[in-house]
């Protein structure tokens, strides 16, 4: 899909100036194998609560410059354009991948072993914090921010009372995975917010159905966009804004 195409060429080059290249690679190579539903769905997101042209094409990259990401004097609504929703699905997505990272590494901690795979698990907490950092950098002047802010509380909190739950001979509670599986439902309830305030809106009651039903689905793990998303671009061409703003859900500014 375009779309998802998009957001992983704008996650990379949020991470181009990271050094030294060894973590450089190491991060460019995590994007490069993940899939991109967060992301994707930023996007269709907001292609469902605008209007019906579309949101991102291929002549509507960001060039996430430092000076185009931080500019001072630039006007809320240019984030509403084009550009800037590929910007901010691509921090949803970094975002998703550091706190995914962080969380295998909780499951299977490499400082543990006596190889090099030690190393890697070095690299991996490095590059870990580096995601989500960059994530927050690219939220960080929009209305989702707060909710960016939300998921990775709880993911902390889940993340600690997963440890909790642990028992004495190291197996783990059966609701470990429902636990698990928070983050991918909070980054999706994050990425649909981001796509809608993205162009003034808030998720309306069909989209966080939407977002229900994919979170029900995907548990812990995020499948291709291909096999997740397959039918939702369609539909979300298909909607238009009056068909959404007169039955809001969910407050950009809402707990």
């Amino acid at each position: 899909m375009e779309n998802a195409d998009s957001c992983r060429r704008a996650a990379v080059e949020a991470i181009a100036d990271v050094e030294p290249p060894q973590l450089h690679d190491y991060i460019e190579a995590t994007l490069e194998r993940a899939s991109m539903v967060p992301g994707t769905l930023t996007l269709e997101s907001a292609a469902m609560m605008g209007s019906e042209r579309p949101v991102v094409g291929p002549d509507c990259e960001q060039s996430l410059d430092a000076d185009s990401a931080t500019d001072g004097g630039r006007e809320r609504s240019a984030d509403r354009t084009p550009d800037g929703v590929v910007t901010h699905a691509a921090g949803v997505q970094l975002i998703y991948e550091g706190l995914r990272l962080t969380r295998s590494l909780a499951r299977d901690e490499p400082w543990t072993a006596t190889d090099a795979s030690a190393g890697d698990g070095d690299l991996a907490i490095l590059a870990a914090d580096i995601l989500v950092a960059r994530g927050f950098y690219l939220l960080a002047r929009t209305d989702a921010a707060n909710k960016a802010v939300r998921t990775v509380q709880s993911f902390g909190r889940d993340q600690t009372r997963r440890t909790d739950l642990a028992t004495a001979d190291g197996d783990l509670d059966p609701t470990v995975s429902d636990l698990d599986a928070n983050l991918e439902r909070d980054v999706l309830e994050l990425a649909a917010l981001t796509g809608a305030v993205a162009v003034g809106e808030t998720p309306s009651p069909r989209l966080l159905a939407i977002v229900d039903s994919l979170a029900d689905a995907v548990g812990t793990s995020f499948p291709p966009v291909e096999d997740s998303l397959a039918n939702l671009e369609p539909s979300a061409r298909e909607q238009s804004l009056e068909d959404h703003t007169t039955d809001r859900a969910t407050s950009a500014t809402d707990p």
